[in-house]
């Protein structure tokens, strides 16, 4: 008997936000994305109604069999220039960790990927200096497993989101054929992760100490209010249109984004050339045009239909009925498979012809 977890694939992602859920035909490419699902974080009945309904049939283990991406607050995916010749020195990589990232490596479960096509970095055959530590620590990734499997959800995979929302805005630039980098962002809560991703991968990458919920204090200034837990429930709900007082809230992150692009674009002699904010609620999806707006640049709008076509990937009517937006774009990543930018669309443009 074929159980539903092997004839349909299931693919999850918890933000500090909301639960995204999708349904494809088939666990394996190619396969038709039939069902999208948002549920907010908080909502624990509305996620397990939500798990119960995306199951044509119930798995008999009573859990729903997904590949999971998360976004826990230690994660660490950072770029690194590393020196060739000392990096078969069994300290080496360990010593990076410690003194670039400030981190305990010991207490971490790592991954290193080469910058410029997401391949594993191979130690033996290291013909590239420019890298990516993807990692988090290794007791999180218990707690995570175990959350997951305490609201019915069973991991069969589990990956930082970051990771795979990098490698498909590479893809993305190859495909459209972007020729300028892109300014990805992250805005959590206490912290904003901001990299620099062209065609040719990540090219820069930089924690910021402060996120959304610093915008707070500067709403309760702004608007007189008695207190923070005032200005909170206001910023976060969609009441009032914060759009015109953006630059204000954005100020101090601001400084810290141009302070990263302009080393960049000195380094380089690259510009940016647009901004997209991946893990925005929707509520505040105005904070994108305005880090745009302020930074003299455009918005990334991605055409999702045409790229996940050449990833082998169809969406239903149904499953569009709401719109694709940029916070799909975790959920969606996760779907595809990437190959050296070169060779997927090779495969692509082949079909086609």
């Amino acid at each position: 008997m074929l159980f539903s977890s092997k004839n349909k694939g299931y693919y999850l992602e918890q933000t500090e936000h909301a639960w995204l859920l999708a349904r494809t035909s088939t666990p394996e490419l190619p396969f038709v994305v039939e069902e999208l699902r948002e549920i907010p974080l908080t909502e624990t009945a509305a996620l397990t109604e939500a798990l119960t309904a995306i199951q044509p049939k119930r798995n008999p283990t009573g859990y729903l069999h997904a590949k999971c991406a998360v976004y826990p607050q230690k994660r660490l995916v950072r770029r690194a220039t590393l020196e060739l010749k000392r990096i078969k020195e069994p300290t080496y990589l360990n010593e990076v960790c410690t003194q670039q990232f400030r981190i305990e490596p010991e207490k971490y479960t790592m991954h290193v990927l080469n910058a410029n096509d997401g391949q594993d970095f191979d130690l033996n055959k290291a013909s590239t200096k420019e890298v990516l530590f993807c990692g988090l620590p290794t007791d999180d990734i218990v707690e995570i497993q175990n959350a997951l499997l305490e609201r019915g959800i069973y991991p069969e995979r589990l990956e930082l989101g970051t990771v795979g929302t990098l490698g498909a805005i590479a893809d993305y630039l190859e495909f459209s054929k972007t020729k300028t980098p892109t300014l990805v962002l992250e805005l959590g809560r206490d912290a904003t992760h901001s990299y620099i991703v062209a065609a040719e991968g990540v090219e820069a990458s930089r924690p910021i100490p402060q996120g959304i919920e610093a915008m707070v204090p500067v709403v309760q200034k702004e608007l007189g209010l008695k207190d923070e837990e005032s200005a909170k429930k206001l910023f976060y709900s969609d009441t009032f249109d914060f759009t015109g007082m953006g630059p204000q809230l954005i100020k101090r992150l601001l400084k810290e984004l141009q302070s990263s692009i302009g080393f960049y674009e000195v380094q380089t002699g690259q510009s940016i050339g647009q901004v997209v904010c991946t893990l925005l609620p929707p509520k505040l999806g105005w904070l994108e045009a305005s880090i745009a707006n302020s930074l003299g640049v455009g918005v990334l709008k991605m055409d999702f239909i045409p790229w996940l076509q050449s990833q082998q990937i169809t969406v239903s009517d149904h499953a569009t009925k709401g719109g694709l937006d940029a916070r799909w774009l975790g959920l969606l990543a996760s779907l595809a498979r990437y190959n050296p930018p070169e060779a997927a669309h090779a495969v692509a443009a082949e079909k086609k012809d």
